[in-house]
Formats: C-alpha cells, structure tokens, sequence
C-alpha cells in the first residue's frame, strides 16, 4: 500500500519522511540528523511530528539523531481500530518498539502532551533506559492525580469526560474538514502570529481522514476505563528530567506544578507566563534555548 506524508518537510530543514515497523504498526516518522544517541519526540493531541518541526533542526545540530513520529492513529501512521488499542502500555511498548527499531545506543525522551503522559509512564516504569528526559506541559502523573480531585483542574477538564461520549465529538470536531481542530490551536495560543491558518493545515487535514479522530478520542477512551495510569507504583523518576511550561494553558492549572520534586530526583523547572499549552510552537527559539543549554552535546 502506498503511503501519504502527513507533512512533507521544506527541503532547507533537513528532515525526511521515513516508514518504521515497530510493535506490529507502521509509523511515519520525521527524521533528521544521525548518530548513536536518539532524541525521540512524542507529540500529543491534536498534533503530529510536525509540531517538533521547530526543534528537530536544534538538536540534530547537537549531535542527535532525532526521530518525531506519528502515534498510533495520527496522521499516517497505522490506525487500529477499539479502544483498547489505544490503551497506556500499548503506547508505552509502541515506544520502546521505536527505540528497539532504531538501534540507538543511548536514548533521550522528548515529550508534549500526551506524548508526555506516555513519557511519564514509561520513565516511571522504566520500559527501556533513558539518559535524560524532558517534559513540556503535563505534569508528574502523582500530582495530576491530586489536582483532579479539585475543582480548579475539574472544570479545566471538561474535555476529557466529553470525548467519552460515542460519536458526538467526531462530529463536533470533524465539521467543514476538521475545522474546529485549526481554531483549537489558533484559539488558545499566545503568539498566534506563529498559528496561521496555513501553520495548523496539516493538524486539520489529518484529523479529516477517515477514522483519525476516532483513533485520537480513543487515547482518552481507555485513559479513563483502563488501570494502566494508576499502576504506576511510587511514581518515581530517577533520570535527569527538564519540564517547560508555558503558563497561559487554557487545560492544565499550574498548581499541577507543585510537588513535582517529590517524585522526580533531578528536576529542572523552567516556567514561561507568555506562552500556550503549545509551547514548543508558541515560543520556539525560546524553548530551543533552554533545551540546548540543559541537553549535553553529543
């Protein structure tokens, strides 16, 4: 079968489209740079691997090799059909299959919404070795837990007990070409210079094919019916870990913040009241800075 890019890359960026097999899926992944140590970049809802596109240059320069793919379900990559497809250790092995397939001898995770959700996971229950981890916008899992239970997170979270429904936000979501999922983006950033119309297109295209919204609700479908979060044990992160936040998110209350040391044993906080949830986008020579200062050459 014959496979689209989700994103086809400027040919001046230095990344390329690439098909990976791993824990019995097919993803597309955007490459760039090489080497033995890989930073692997997670993107979350409703993104792709072209929200690292501003990244993935800066570190290939550090001497990464720098993978970004598509999750399961997203864009291009293989889209398995059931909720329980989409389940946190299932996407935790999808990880491990990346960092298995590309023969890296040393790995650093990249991670943003719910690419970091499954960031977490996996360093807490530590499915493959890490050098170092970095965390944008979600927090420690233990203190998500804690600030659920509190109203000033609850009504932040109103989305996440709405894509519980059947087919109600496929429909919502998916009106005139997934039009709603560009105004997300445009909506809630700060520098919505950086959020054109043309800047969100390839968020908006993926999420109007066939299935691709279904798959994306699944991940909060078996986030709430499945155990896999809480299993989690102490909690605790033992690797050199970096969190940047952009402190204007309309989802997550910065409260969720506090505490986070207690259960990571190296911990940078690096916090930015002028940027979005999309921070990485929102702020990007901002966020390559603070990421090439704490990250080592390689």
């Amino acid at each position: 079968m014959e496979r689209k890019p989700s994103w086809n890359p400027p040919a001046d960026s230095d990344i390329a489209i690439r098909w990976v097999e791993a824990n019995g899926l097919t993803f597309e992944v955007a490459e760039a740079g090489e080497g033995e140590h890989l930073a692997l970049c997670l993107h979350g809802f409703p993104e792709l691997h072209y929200s690292w596109r501003h990244q993935m240059p800066m570190l290939a320069g550090k001497g990464y090799r720098v993978w970004a793919p598509n999750l399961r379900g997203y864009g291009a990559t293989d889209r398995p059909k059931g909720t329980d497809a989409y389940r946190l250790r299932t996407l935790a092995q999808d990880v491990a299959a990346l960092i298995d397939g590309s023969g890296a001898k040393k790995v650093t995770l990249i991670a943003h919404d719910w690419g970091a959700i499954i960031a977490w996971y996996f360093a807490i229950l530590k499915v493959r070795p890490l050098t170092r981890l970095i965390i944008l916008n979600v927090p420690h899992p233990r203190c998500a837990r804690r600030e659920l239970k509190k109203w000033r997170q609850q009504k932040k979270s109103w989305y996440i007990f709405f894509f519980q429904l059947p087919w109600i936000p496929e429909w919502l979501l998916g009106r005139g070409r997934a039009a709603p999922i560009g105004r997300i983006f445009r909506d809630s950033a700060v520098n919505k210079a950086l959020f054109t119309r043309e800047e969100v297109a390839p968020y908006r295209e993926a999420a109007a094919q066939p299935g691709a919204l279904t798959a994306m609700f699944n991940y909060y479908r078996a986030l709430l019916r499945r155990p896999d979060a809480r299993d989690t044990g102490a909690g605790l992160v033992d690797v050199p870990t970096l969190v940047l936040w952009g402190e204007q998110d309309v989802a997550i209350d910065i409260h969720v913040l506090d505490g986070m040391e207690e259960y990571v044993s190296d911990l940078t906080v690096r916090r930015y009241p002028h940027a979005s949830h999309w921070v990485q986008q929102d702020i990007p020579d901002e966020i390559n800075a603070a990421m090439s200062e704490w990250l080592p050459d390689v």
